[in-house]
């Protein structure tokens, strides 16, 4: 039997969980989703990857939760149930103490979200735990200058939010978070269809209409078009649709302006030393939603300053993590961080 477990570290995310295990690196990414019985929450019949296949096909008597929303605990019992299957899966059980446990958080978590997340956590078998700021982590990943004294400037655009920061000498000089991300631009494309063509869709079907169509800037390849089907909603029947890209980009604009709002909102109060090093550098994404097409180009144009979605984005933060994990000094700095002392 081992007698201390490995540290580990947890990106908590609204959509997708990662976990890395010191010495095996990433060694879990699956949806943050948890199904219970309708009549009994306490019952789990599955969580993450087999719960993803029964969200959206779940029969009366079963119930898909999203434990996580905007980036914090909306769902507290399934939370605590999914958050201790990943570590137990991650693990194993067969130790007498607990693991380091290192978990992302958005930037200004309010307090009483941070409890009940270290809380969460706790329960789940962790012998403590360490809070560490997404995009801090994210740049760490990235291999940006982190620790050195110049600034970096991180945008990370997950599933239920966005996390911008000027980071330096190993911490936050300015940082925002607010709640848009992917699924609110899911959300959108699924309004617009209800609007405009009266038809309900799914939030799976959103979601890949996002991936395919959208773009954060108006294309200028022509006009792609894809067929969706649906739910009419004045004859209740199913029905079909064109939807183009066109469509697409209208229908996720306002989402894309909020981020961009964000972003020019921490290059105003951002020192002129380290301005002068984000015009040099320019503007880092991370992040699963950094992916979608045009947003770089939309933020290099709106701000003039140049932008670039880092490699394999949707791994940064968990990397970042990581790294702190693989590195007890930089770990013991983090967890004595004004974050974890709040």
């Amino acid at each position: 039997m081992q007698i201390r477990a490995s540290d580990i570290a947890i990106d908590l995310g609204t959509t997708n969980t990662l976990v890395y295990v010191r010495g095996k690196g990433i060694v879990i990414s699956e949806p943050t989703i948890v199904v219970v019985e309708a009549r009994d929450r306490s019952t789990v019949r599955a969580v993450g990857d087999e719960a993803r296949y029964l969200l959206g096909r779940t029969k009366d008597s079963l119930r898909a939760v999203l434990p996580i929303k905007d980036g914090v605990i909306s769902d507290y019992d399934a939370a605590e149930v999914m958050i201790r299957y990943f570590i137990r899966k991650a693990i194993g059980v067969s130790h007498l103490i607990g693991p380091r446990v290192l978990v992302s958080i958005p930037v200004s978590l309010p307090e009483v979200s941070r409890k009940a997340l270290r809380e969460a956590v706790q329960v789940s078998g962790a012998k403590s735990v360490i809070f560490v700021e997404k995009p801090l982590a994210a740049a760490i990943g990235a291999g940006l200058p982190v620790y050195d004294p110049i600034g970096s400037m991180v945008v990370d655009v997950g599933g239920g939010t966005t996390d911008t920061a000027i980071v330096s000498l190993g911490g936050l000089v300015v940082a925002q978070s607010i709640q848009v991300g992917g699924e609110k631009m899911d959300q959108a494309i699924i309004n617009y269809l209800k609007k405009n063509s009266s038809m309900l869709v799914g939030e799976h079907t959103a979601e890949e209409l996002k991936k395919d169509l959208a773009s954060a800037m108006p294309s200028t390849a022509g006009n792609t078009v894809a067929h969706v089907r649906g739910f009419d909603l004045l004859s209740a029947r199913v029905m079909d649709v064109e939807f183009t890209s066109a469509q697409a980009h209208d229908a996720i604009k306002e989402p894309c302006m909020a981020i961009l709002a964000s972003i020019r909102w921490v290059l105003e109060r951002t020192p002129p030393e380290l301005s002068a090093d984000i015009l040099r550098s320019g503007i880092h994404l991370t992040g699963g939603t950094a992916q979608l097409l045009g947003l770089d180009r939309l933020i290099t144009t709106q701000l003039g300053i140049p932008a670039q979605t880092v490699s394999e984005p949707g791994d940064a933060t968990i990397m970042g993590m990581g790294y702190l994990v693989e590195n007890s000094d930089l770990l013991s700095q983090v967890a004595r961080s004004a974050v974890n002392q709040a």
